[in-house]
């Protein structure tokens, strides 16, 4: 960890968060949704309709305890129609059968014994006490129909479980994103960044991040919409459209003039605080392929504006170890360093800000024309020297730039 960062945890400034309004977000941190649906006419008949998404967004214990119940419950009702079906021929106990009597079902004398029956047709156990004789046609067609309606019902059981089991929401909860948002200088510009790790060895693939700018605003016919949408579109370093997320990155979004986040960072910039009581969420949502079973999945988060943080950036988390491997270490991942010079707009700068950066520049310009002259001199004096090359042996000292 280079000794130029100091490193501050994310409680920094929670004091001040405090005094702010509390406010209730449209999408959670883990990327679920908060909005509460209500007045829906029919919406049981919907979800009726649809019985294979219900059971897939059904949480698991209500899936266990409703299957459980199912089973049971097919079970218990087909038990009492084999008891009817005994209670009909005539092979109850109570009924006292000559010996020569041929039941429809053999040893199902009670109801207990219908039950039996039942758990044992439909399992497929057939310990070989109770067993169906050439008795009764109404009985052997309710044999097929059980059969036929416990082989659908377990068909659909299954596949709900395994269907739950691999969706690819389960893949994105390996993908991880900074608990803050923060504002900086990226090359000359300030950018809002934030940081997106996979934590497993299998990638993903084609991975694009979006943001939403979701506030409140007023139209010009005087209409106020309460969740207008906005984009805030992301890159990282030479703006792919599908980064390689094999290390944890930095993807940060250019607040210029067309930045849906430029109000906003000209309120906050004068005071270099993001703790202004600021009415916006903003949503970041990457999808990506996930290489094992190529299924797409989407993983979300929420930043509010207490939670984006100006002046600060991310340390580095990729070093080299002694022995030459890349390590990522996530014990830095979600905490923040305060830059030395804090981001700063356009209209930010004074006449004599801006007299000195144009200084700084034309100076910048002819150190450099002087570092060409200088090459080409060395050039001329001798090709596949090594000298003058000077190199970190150091292996703990790389750094990424946008890690």
């Amino acid at each position: 960890m280079s000794p130029l960062f100091k490193v501050c945890h994310s409680q920094t400034q929670t004091d001040i968060t405090n005094a702010l309004r509390k406010r209730r977000r449209v999408l959670s941190k883990d990327g679920r949704s908060n909005v509460r649906i209500e007045h829906v006419s029919g919406r049981g008949a919907l979800y009726l309709r649809d019985l294979w998404t219900t059971f897939l967004d059904m949480q698991w214990r209500y899936k266990f305890f409703f299957f459980s119940a199912t089973f049971a419950g097919t079970w218990f009702l087909f038990g009492v129609l084999w008891y009817l079906v005994a209670l009909v021929h005539g092979d109850l106990i109570e009924f006292d059968p000559p010996s020569n009597h041929t039941p429809c079902v053999m040893e199902v004398k009670t109801l207990t014994g219908a039950f039996l029956f039942s758990l044992e047709s439909q399992t497929t156990i057939g310990y070989g006490f109770r067993c169906i004789t050439e008795e009764c046609p109404v009985a052997i067609v309710l044999l097929i129909v059980q059969l036929v309606i416990t082989m659908v019902m377990e068909i659909f059981i299954t596949g709900t479980f395994l269907a739950k089991v691999a969706r690819p929401k389960k893949r994105g909860e390996t993908v991880k994103f900074s608990q803050h948002a923060v504002v900086s200088n990226h090359e000359g510009r300030p950018c809002l960044m934030i940081r997106v790790a996979n934590m497993r060895k299998s990638l993903l693939l084609g991975c694009q991040v979006t943001g939403k700018l979701l506030q409140t605003s007023l139209t010009k016919e005087g209409e106020t919409v309460r969740l207008d949408q906005r984009n805030v579109p992301f890159q990282v370093d030479t703006s792919s459209d599908s980064p390689f997320l094999i290390i944890p990155l930095t993807f940060y979004h250019i607040i210029d003039e067309n930045s849906p986040l430029r109000a906003w960072a000209a309120k906050v910039a004068p005071c270099r605080s993001g703790l202004l009581p600021t009415d916006f969420e903003l949503l970041v949502i990457m999808s990506a392929t996930v290489e094992p079973t190529s299924a797409t999945c989407q993983v979300r988060t929420s930043y509010l504006p207490e939670e984006i943080l100006w002046g600060y950036e991310f340390p580095p988390v990729v070093s080299l170890s002694p022995s030459g491997k890349y390590v990522a270490d996530f014990a830095f991942f979600d905490k923040v360093a305060k830059t030395k010079t804090p981001p700063l707009l356009k209209q930010d700068l004074s006449p004599n800000d801006r007299s000195q950066v144009q200084y700084r520049s034309g100076k910048e310009d002819g150190t450099n024309q002087e570092k060409l002259q200088l090459e080409e001199n060395y050039r001329g004096q001798g090709k596949g020297r090594e000298r003058g090359r000077i190199r970190d042996s150091s292996p703990l000292s790389v750094r990424i730039s946008n890690v």
